[in-house]
């Protein structure tokens, strides 16, 4: 038997802007939409999907929806890293400092998309 992971689902409170952001920003595909409920984007082997959070779970404050989570969205960059990162935070992008390790072979950056979710841009590097 073999298992793999075709699909994220992530929830959300603005599903459209959150679709927006990724197909912009990263050029993923759309695959699938319910407006404002429901969207499929292409991630290459793995597709990420947003789900309108359930009305229970929303603060009607005036502040934005921010998610609280552990999970991190990890995606390959096969160009410049840093390249890459100075484009999106020219667009406003919430960016962290490029970072690597010791014996590890890539560069990494961490970001947020608009309702916090954290994701990671990884370059893995040619020298080791």
């Amino acid at each position: 038997m073999n298992i793999s992971l075709n699909r994220i689902i992530i929830f959300g409170k603005d599903v459209e802007g959150l679709k927006d952001f990724y197909m912009q920003h990263f050029n993923f595909k759309l695959l699938e939409e319910i407006s404002s409920e429901w969207v499929v984007l292409s991630v290459g082997q793995t597709e990420i999907a947003f789900h309108k959070i359930g009305i229970d779970f929303i603060n009607e404050s005036d502040n934005p929806f921010r998610v609280d989570s552990n999970a991190k969205l990890v995606f390959n960059v096969d160009s410049d890293l840093t390249a890459f990162c100075a484009g999106l935070m020219q667009q406003g992008v919430v960016l962290r400092d490029i970072k690597s390790f010791p014996g590890f072979n890539y560069l990494l950056c961490d970001g947020e998309d608009p309702e916090g979710n954290v994701f990671q841009l990884s370059q893995k590097l040619n020298n080791i």
